[in-house]
Formats: structure tokens, C-alpha cells, sequence
């Protein structure tokens, strides 16, 4: 077993970097999930939202991989569980592997909230618990996944960084569009008026 953890400070509220976390897929950076399906989501009576999501990503897979599983298959499936609570600020996000886990597991764990001491600012804090099985390399294949888990949480922060541009894009241009349509009304009341 190994386990990777990680911090991040993002310089964005929390409610900012909680929305570009749902919103995160697909994105130029993880181009290995190719689906992201929701197969529940409900507000619970505290307020809480709960989502609970399948990730279909699709890997290629080294040649020494493919021999030691006997499985040419590079589809393969996470389902994640998150929770919002809006009140306490903080999103809790759980995935873990569906696919191979006779062979190897993948646990990993995310929680965003406001920094203690900056509340415009974003702690992400990440975990990783990765299991290999059954094979005897499985240390050394551990650690080898911990070094991608660490990649792959690099790209997920910068796919969150570009999400938040694409959404502070859309408000801009909702925002102008908003204004030139006042505008416009306005010119129309004005010429209505002589």
C-alpha cells in the first residue's frame, strides 16, 4: 500500500473554485476522461449537495501492464462521490476505481476550503491510498501510480485554473451582452420618447 497526499492553495474564492470543480470535465488537460455521467444528485435536508458520478477514462496502457493483467481493455470506470455543504464551505470529494480492482485499487480523496487566514484563497488538500495486488512487483508498481496520481493532480489543478478563466469569460460576456441589450432598450425608450 502506498499513500500520496498533497496541498494546493488556489488564489480564488472557494465558491469559484467549487463550481470549476463541478464543472471541471472535459478539459484539455485530462484528456483521458472521455465521459462523466451523474447518476444521482439530491439536496439533502441540511442543504448539503450530493453527487454521485461515473468517470469513464480511457488510458493507454504500457505493454508490461497489459501482460501482467492479461487485458488489452483501456477503458476504464470511477465512481465518485462529493458533497457540498454551502454553510460549512467545504466540498469533500471520494473516488475510487471500479475497473481491475482484483488488481489494483485507487482511493482517492479531496476536500476544498476557504484558507483559514486568506478567505479569498482555496486550500485543496488530496489523498491517495493505492493497493496493488497480487503481483510481485507490487511496491515498486505502487509507487510508479503515486508518481502519476501526482502528475495527474498537477493537470487537474491547471484544468481547474482554465475552467475558472472559461467561467469569468462567460460572465464577461454575459455581462456585455446584458449591457448592450440595456442599451439598446434604452435608445428605444429614448426614441419612442420624441
Amino acid at each position: 500500500m502506498k499513500i500520496w497526499t498533497s496541498e494546493h492553495v488556489f488564489d480564488h474564492p472557494w465558491e469559484t473554485v467549487m463550481t470549476a470543480a463541478m464543472r471541471k470535465y472535459p478539459n484539455p488537460m485530462n484528456p483521458s476522461v472521455v465521459g462523466v455521467d451523474v447518476l444521482d444528485r439530491h439536496v439533502d435536508p441540511s442543504g448539503k449537495l450530493h453527487s454521485h458520478r461515473l468517470l469513464s477514462t480511457e488510458w493507454g496502457i504500457p505493454s508490461i501492464v497489459k501482460s501482467l493483467i492479461g487485458n488489452c481493455r483501456t477503458r476504464t470506470y470511477v465512481q465518485e462521490h462529493s458533497v457540498v455543504d454551502p454553510v460549512k464551505k467545504t466540498m469533500e470529494l471520494k473516488s475510487c476505481n471500479i475497473s481491475f480492482t482484483n488488481l489494483v485499487s485507487v482511493d482517492e480523496r479531496l476536500v476544498y476550503k476557504p484558507h483559514p487566514h486568506e478567505p479569498h484563497k482555496t486550500i485543496l488538500t488530496q489523498e491517495a491510498i493505492i493497493s496493488v495486488k497480487g503481483v510481485s512487483l507490487s511496491s515498486y508498481l505502487e509507487g510508479l501510480m503515486a508518481n502519476t496520481i501526482s502528475s495527474n493532480a498537477k493537470k487537474g489543478r491547471e484544468a481547474l485554473e482554465w475552467v475558472i478563466k472559461r467561467l469569468n469569460a462567460e460572465i464577461e460576456e454575459f455581462a456585455a451582452s446584458a449591457r448592450g441589450t440595456m442599451r439598446n432598450s434604452m435608445a428605444a425608450a429614448a426614441f419612442v420618447e420624441k
